[in-house]
């Protein structure tokens, strides 16, 4: 199976503010919003949803391949995750302009207040998936990117019969009913949050139930409250990894979705490939930034015996007998 990651990718601005959003913001005065936050620290680091999630399953021993668009400044960034074991190939650069810019803005409580910069990005619907010798034995990951180029894709997808992982999340706010019901039509996989799937399915005037069987899968992550993953109509509860410490919650959504296709992958049952996915997502959790956690396959292992107990499908890991 060949893993296909589209995605934007960017560097990531990292900053962290010492209180709380909410205590300076005015309800009464949204209307007229103006507010300026002092932050204690700002850190440059490597991000994007598509570095992120390949990051995550070469993490994992995946060999995942990245199709997206940058800038000028992509040099070293490219080496760097070719050394991890991301093939980077289908990234083009696009001359004269920046790779895309996320600024991201902390509080005490976790909350996030983030501006994105597309860049290079802008040009991503200019990629195309056709001769990608694609078959349906394969899977391609459509994270927010540039939204004609997640519109491209999807199409593409359905029409070369090739199965996809759509995932709008933080693209959702600026996007149309018909935009998401377009990405899902052909869809086997649906990816976000609690909070994107209850703004989805407000879009399109549904219930977040009625969301959750619109395809064939998916999943709902809700934090510590763990996660939903719902097949063909059947509903799979799955609890939370525990974190050593929370750091920085950016790119856990990331890692999630990588340790989720990876139990995909492996042919793992539906709670093993949950947990396998939360535990992916606690790594992220622990460190600044979105790819500076690593971890060998037998403490990925260990950890995870610590966390939910002894699976022979997590087992197979250490023996590469996965399905």
């Amino acid at each position: 199976m060949r893993l296909i990651v589209t995605g934007s990718i960017a560097y990531d601005y990292v900053m962290v503010f010492p209180g709380q959003f909410q205590d300076h913001i005015l309800p009464e005065k949204m209307h007229i919003l103006s507010v300026s936050f002092l932050v204690d620290s700002m850190k440059k680091l490597r991000g994007g949803t598509a570095p992120n999630i390949a990051y995550n399953l070469a993490l994992m021993g995946e060999k995942p391949e990245i199709v997206g668009t940058v800038g000028e400044d992509f040099a070293e960034y490219r080496a760097w995750l070719e050394g991890k074991g991301v093939n980077t190939s289908g990234i083009k650069v696009i001359g004269g302009d920046f790779t895309s810019s996320c600024f991201i803005n902390t509080d005490l409580k976790h909350n996030q207040i983030t501006a994105f910069y597309p860049g290079a990005m802008k040009h991503a619907a200019e990629l195309s998936l056709n001769d990608s010798g694609l078959s349906g034995d394969d899977l391609v990951l459509i994270a927010p990117n540039d939204p004609a180029a997640m519109a491209g894709y999807a199409a593409e997808c359905t029409a070369l019969g090739v199965p996809y992982l759509y995932d709008p999340s933080m693209q959702a706010p600026r996007m149309t009913a018909a935009e998401l019901e377009a990405g899902f039509a052909g869809a086997k996989i649906l990816t976000g949050n609690d909070y994107e799937f209850g703004m989805m399915a407000e879009k399109l005037a549904i219930t977040e139930t009625a969301l959750r069987r619109r395809v064939p899968i998916t999943l709902m992550t809700r934090g510590e409250a763990g996660a939903l993953i719902t097949v063909e109509g059947e509903e799979y509860e799955i609890p939370p990894a525990r974190p050593t410490a929370v750091v920085d919650p950016t790119g856990a959504g990331d890692a999630y979705r990588a340790g989720f296709v990876k139990g995909m992958a492996a042919g793992f049952s539906w709670p093993v490939i949950g947990r396998l996915g939360a535990l992916t997502a606690v790594y992220a959790i622990e460190h600044t930034g979105t790819q500076n956690h690593y971890y060998t396959q037998a403490e990925f292992v260990e950890r995870y015996r610590t966390n939910f107990g002894h699976s022979d499908e997590i087992e197979s890991l250490l023996t590469g007998s996965v399905a």
